[in-house]
């Protein structure tokens, strides 16, 4: 059965967010955040990430922006912080994009990939949306949320 991990980077150091990634098998970092490299992304900036995951730990690295919400649905959310709204607008954007053709392409080519953003616990980011729209277009698909 092909699992999808998910993991947010926020209020977690960098031993601790390796160490969930090791101890899962994370063979691919798969970053579905809009903007990555901002100064608020730390030690998951892009060019540092990749270089970092690639060279120390083993792990591939991609930048996914047709995962993310567009600028607007961001925005909209940081304004009103409605997060029914937020799924509300997330949701026919995965229909419109057709992520789950992303789906196959990722899992076709590694055995555990993890989906990143930002949240601290996935119940309010939409890396645990993607990961839910994915595992109903692919039933046989496991969910381990970091």
């Amino acid at each position: 059965m092909p699992t999808i991990y998910t993991i947010g980077f926020r209020q977690k150091s960098l031993a601790e967010f390796i160490s969930l990634l090791r101890e899962a098998g994370v063979d691919a970092m798969i970053d579905i955040r809009l903007r990555n490299q901002s100064q608020l992304a730390g030690y998951t900036k892009k060019r540092d990430f990749d270089f970092l995951l690639r060279e120390g730990f083993g792990i591939a690295y991609e930048h996914r922006p047709e995962l993310a919400p567009t600028v607007e649905i961001l925005d909209a959310y940081r304004t009103d912080e409605d997060w029914q709204a937020y799924e509300q607008r997330f949701g026919p954007l995965m229909v419109e994009r057709e992520m789950e053709h992303v789906a196959r392409e990722i899992l076709a080519r590694y055995q555990s990939p993890c989906l990143l953003c930002s949240e601290p616990t996935a119940d309010c980011c939409h890396r645990r949306l993607v990961a839910e729209y994915w595992q109903a277009c692919l039933p046989e698909l496991e969910i381990v949320h970091l």
